[in-house]
């Protein structure tokens, strides 16, 4: 009896992590949806890539949410969030990487919560797959 209720805890924990990490992420997705990526898109042409690749942050911030929060492949589209978080801190934020913010924590701690968040969804994802 124990066992099924730590389980079902356990279960509970998962989803609830996964609803947290997908579901927040999927807010900036919608930001980019209501105001597009020109951002984006400048940042990448400063760095003389293609500006095509913009459309990347549209699939780690729309797509694989979804699929995070729909509970489909969610490991693989959890790995897609970390990549993109890993992006998103080489293009934007690298001066930031060792740095406090002005309220005394981790100047990169948002974009933390959704990489190390997002790679602790996929390692679960892959335990509950096993038989």
């Amino acid at each position: 009896m124990l066992g099924s209720s730590s389980a079902l805890t356990q279960r509970a924990g998962v989803l609830l992590l996964r609803w947290t990490v997908a579901g927040l992420m999927l807010f900036h997705g919608i930001a980019k949806l209501q105001n597009g990526i020109g951002g984006i898109e400048s940042m990448l042409s400063s760095m003389r890539l293609p500006r095509w690749l913009a459309f990347g942050v549209l699939i780690g911030e729309i797509v694989a949410p979804l699929l995070v929060l729909a509970g489909v492949f969610v490991g693989p589209a959890a790995l897609v969030i970390a990549f993109n978080m890993v992006v998103a801190v080489a293009m934007a934020h690298s001066q930031q990487l060792f740095a406090l913010g002005e309220s005394g924590g981790y100047a990169l701690e948002l974009q933390a919560f959704y990489f190390f968040g997002s790679l602790a969804i996929a390692l679960l994802a892959s335990r509950e797959r096993r038989p």
